[in-house]
């Protein structure tokens, strides 16, 4: 009953079904580290966000790149705005609307600074029109703001390209920009929420960091493909279980009893003229009929 598994294409079935659940277990792990690992970006973010301000030199230093870890922690830095050498970040749309981001340097010592971004500003009638940008307080400042690691290409999914307008760029990479700057800066920038003195117009602040649901689709994911496996595995038992019952239906039903022989075709004695008296093989005598005489 059960040879038919053996066939070619139950084979193939088999294989599939034997390849499909170790992947499926594969896929349904890697969801699950994901959502580990995004559940503790999203608690270490938040607790980054909700920590109370510290100075800057408490976390970076010019020419030391701001970590990962330290993301978003709020800071406070006093300088002075360096507007000669203020940037305007491109693609950086808030609220539906296209627009910039304004950079400036904040001078913090002799020989040393970090890029404050100041705000968004909506972009102006082309991409290639300078926006209009809210002059920085001037003297001296005191600013409180998130901290960053500078963007790359990697980290922001944006791609870098040469060839734009003077005083545009694409990327807030500390690096890169402090090549053309007169003092070295913090391998980052600080996020602006507030300064004193507060001046008269300022961008409109960055929003707050959405922190998500700190990698709950992951999680669902992860249940998803593990019950794609008791799919399987029961979708694979259906149709064995489907192939028997169609091959028992085939098979001619037998009554309890009933011989299965084929019935005998010969002919009784009645029929043949024999009497049942009479011993086999010897043949009933032909009548005669005498005349009168």
């Amino acid at each position: 009953m059960y040879r038919f598994l053996l066939t070619p294409r139950w084979l193939v079935l088999h294989v599939v079904v034997l390849l499909v659940i170790p992947a499926f277990v594969l896929l349904g792990r890697w969801q699950f580290g994901r959502f580990e690992e995004r559940s503790a970006n999203s608690e270490r973010v938040t607790a980054n966000i909700e920590a109370p301000p510290v100075p800057i030199d408490r976390l970076a230093a010019p020419g030391q790149q701001v970590k990962q870890d330290d993301r978003f922690r709020k800071v406070t830095v006093t300088g002075t705005y360096d507007t000669a050498h203020g940037l305007v970040v491109r693609r950086r749309p808030q609220e539906g609307r296209n627009g910039f981001y304004v950079l400036t340097p904040l001078v913090t010592g002799p020989g040393t600074a970090v890029i404050v971004n100041r705000g968004w500003v909506p972009a102006g009638a082309t991409a290639d029109t300078a926006p209009d940008v809210p002059a920085p307080p001037s003297g001296q400042v005191t600013v409180t703001g998130r901290l960053r690691p500078s963007e790359t290409e990697e980290n922001s999914g944006i791609r870098d390209r040469g060839g734009l307008p003077p005083g545009q760029v694409l990327l807030i990479n500390a690096d890169a920009i402090g090549k053309g700057l007169p003092y070295r800066l913090v391998g980052g920038y600080v996020e602006l929420i507030e300064q004193q003195p507060a001046p008269a117009t300022a961008p409109a602040p960055v929003p707050e960091p959405d922190v998500g649901s700190g990698g709950g689709l992951n999680l669902a994911y992860g249940v998803q493909w593990w019950l794609f496996i008791g799919i399987a595995i029961g979708g694979w038992v259906l149709l064995i279980r489907r192939e028997v019952a169609e091959r028992r239906a085939k098979q001619p039903e037998e009554s309890p009893g009933e011989p299965t022989g084929k019935p005998s075709n010969e002919p009784t004695g009645e029929s043949s003229g024999k009497r049942p008296d009479e011993p086999a093989g010897q043949a009933a005598a032909p009548e005669t009929k005498t005349g009168a005489n």
